[in-house]
């Protein structure tokens, strides 16, 4: 299990190598993540261009994906590739393009249906093993594909959505088996895709080209006032803790085996997330957050559209079945 501590997320653009150098003042209780998949566009020439110039690459603990590609159909359509012959080829072209001989830790980014997930974690071993990765994670799977998975090889990790807008890993059991599995769960979007961080108070606050609030109906004309009331719970207890609201939902969970992902592309907000893990929270700060949430009937929305959940707690066939 990988060591609970703050993950710090940088979604990666050609202006964000600013945001990485800043982060090499962090103290060594964060880990220095830029978080990469095949769906982020140029994302991993972005970072390779910045190991090449800088030299740095051993003080990053770099984490990317593959398996997942934009689909054809609406936005959010992704479509899962998790075969071995995949896996290698996905590794090979990420090697070269980070400029690295090995991936800190090498996800899944989503199950393919039509591969038994046996397959694909055997082909993650045999990376392992040759040391061109030294973790292994899946992510946005079932309680029953991480049980199978776990058979295969150790799974260190699995990434999924987890804040006051996506409770689905407690409502499910999924956390309980995680924990079962000794599987560290890193939870992305803690802040619902922004809500908690407290700069949006109208939709009128969303600029022009921001998707959010067309592809995320939490924050729907229909559901955005109803959910500013959860922030106010926040708001509250952030206040008499002299933290902002921001680093309070980054901590919104049991920290047994969590690391939470905040994202941010700015030196300002990466440097207030990473001051949550400075943040003294009691079990009786998450009772009070909880009973608030719960006195105004938690959030309002689905977390996602539908083709992105369509893609979430995946499942793969048996592998006697194929």
């Amino acid at each position: 299990m990988l060591e609970p501590k703050l993950f710090t997320l940088y979604p990666m653009n050609s202006k964000l190598c600013e945001t990485i150098h800043a982060s090499s003042k962090l103290s060594p209780h964060h880990i220095k993540s830029p978080d990469k998949c095949d769906l982020y566009f140029d994302n991993e020439e972005i970072l390779g261009n910045w190991f090449s110039k800088t030299g740095r690459r051993k003080e990053i603990f770099l984490a990317t994906k593959f398996g997942g590609k934009n689909g054809p159909g609406d936005l959010g359509d992704i479509q899962t590739i998790g075969s071995p012959k995949y896996v290698h080829e996905a590794i090979e072209k990420s090697l070269k393009t980070l400029g690295t001989y090995y991936i800190d830790l090498y996800y899944v980014q989503r199950i393919d249906p039509t591969t038994p997930i046996e397959k694909t974690v055997k082909a993650l071993a045999e990376l392992k093993k040759t040391g061109k990765i030294r973790h292994v994670g899946l992510s946005e799977c079932s309680s029953r594909t991480l049980e199978r998975a776990s058979k295969v090889a150790k799974i260190d990790t699995v990434q999924m959505e987890f804040s006051p807008f996506a409770m689905e890993i407690e409502d499910t059991g999924f956390k309980d088996v995680a924990r079962k599995l000794g599987v560290t769960i890193v939870p992305y979007s803690p802040l619902g895709h922004g809500f908690l961080f407290g700069a949006i108070k109208s939709r009128a606050d969303f600029g022009p080209n921001n998707p959010r609030p067309h592809m995320l109906p939490s924050f729907s004309e229909e559901k955005f006032l109803a959910n500013l009331k959860l922030f106010q719970v926040f708001v509250d207890i952030a206040k008499e803790k002299g933290v902002t609201t921001g680093q309070l939902g980054s901590l919104l969970k049991e920290m047994v085996n969590f690391i939470p992902i905040p994202g941010t592309k700015h030196v300002k907000y990466l440097f207030e997330n990473a001051g949550a893990v400075k943040v003294s929270f009691t079990a009786q700060d998450e009772k009070r957050v909880r009973s608030g949430l719960d006195a105004i009937g938690g959030a309002k929305g689905a977390r996602s559209p539908e083709a992105v959940l369509a893609a979430c707690f995946g499942d793969s066939p048996e592998l006697d079945s194929v």
